[in-house]
C-alpha cells in the first residue's frame, strides 16, 4: 500500500500557473486589482451593513415612538463608525500597518481636539444641540419663529433638519418659492421661539 504524498504534488495541481510564472504586465495587473477588488467589497459589506443598521434604528424608534431627532442622530453615528471600520480595513489590505493606522488616528484625533476645543462657537453649538435633543423646545416638522425683539418678526419656518451645528428651516416665500434658512443652534437658547406643533404658521 502505497501512502499518498502531499497535496501540492497532485498533477492537476502542479499544472496550475503561478505567479512568478506570469508575465511582468500581468503580474503588474493583478498586484494592483487585488487590492482594489477587496477594497471594493469591503465599501460593498460596509454599504450593506450600514442599509441594514438604518433598518435597525428605524424599527426600534418606531417600537418605542422615539423622536425623530434620536433616529436622524443614531443613523448618522452609525454610519460614520461602519465607514470608518470600513476605511481602517482598506488602509490595512493596502499595506499599512496596524501600529502606524493607530499612530495617525491618534495624532489626527488629538489635533482635532486641540482645534474643536479652541473653536468655542462650534462647541457650543454642539453643546446647545444636545440640550434641544432633551429639552426638545421644538420638533421635526414644527413651524417656528426666534422672535428678534417683543413682537419683531424673525426667521421662521418648518424644521427640517437638526444636526450638531444648524438647524435647517424651511420657509415658503410669497411667491411660493421655498428656501432653506440654516440657525446656529446656540440663537435658540439667546431668543424667544415662537412654535406651531406639526403645522405652518398660515
Amino acid at each position: 500500500m502505497s501512502i499518498a504524498g502531499p497535496a501540492n504534488s497532485h498533477p492537476d495541481l502542479q499544472r496550475l500557473p503561478s505567479l512568478e510564472s506570469l508575465p511582468f504586465w500581468i503580474r503588474d495587473w493583478v498586484t494592483v486589482i487585488a487590492p482594489l477588488g477587496e477594497a471594493l467589497l469591503i465599501l460593498g459589506v460596509a454599504w450593506v451593513l450600514r442599509t441594514f443598521l438604518r433598518k435597525v434604528v428605524q424599527w426600534i424608534c418606531e417600537r418605542y415612538e422615539m423622536s425623530p431627532e434620536m433616529a436622524v442622530g443614531a443613523r448618522r453615528v452609525s454610519g460614520f463608525l461602519v465607514y470608518t471600520a470600513a476605511l481602517l480595513l482598506i488602509l490595512e489590505r493596502m499595506g499599512v500597518s496596524r501600529a502606524s493606522l493607530w499612530t495617525a488616528l491618534t495624532g489626527f484625533t488629538a489635533v482635532a481636539a486641540i482645534a474643536f476645543f479652541a473653536a468655542w462657537s462650534v462647541l457650543s453649538n454642539v453643546f446647545c444641540t444636545l440640550l434641544i435633543l432633551v429639552i426638545r423646545p421644538f420638533r421635526l416638522h414644527d413651524h417656528i419663529e426666534l422672535i428678534e425683539n417683543g413682537e419683531k418678526p424673525g426667521m421662521q419656518g418648518r424644521v427640517i433638519d437638526v444636526n450638531f451645528i444648524y438647524t435647517t428651516l424651511q420657509e415658503t416665500r410669497a411667491d411660493g418659492e421655498d428656501i432653506t434658512l440654516q440657525i446656529p443652534n446656540s440663537q435658540f437658547f439667546q431668543r424667544t421661539i415662537r412654535r406651531w406643533r406639526g403645522t405652518s404658521s398660515s
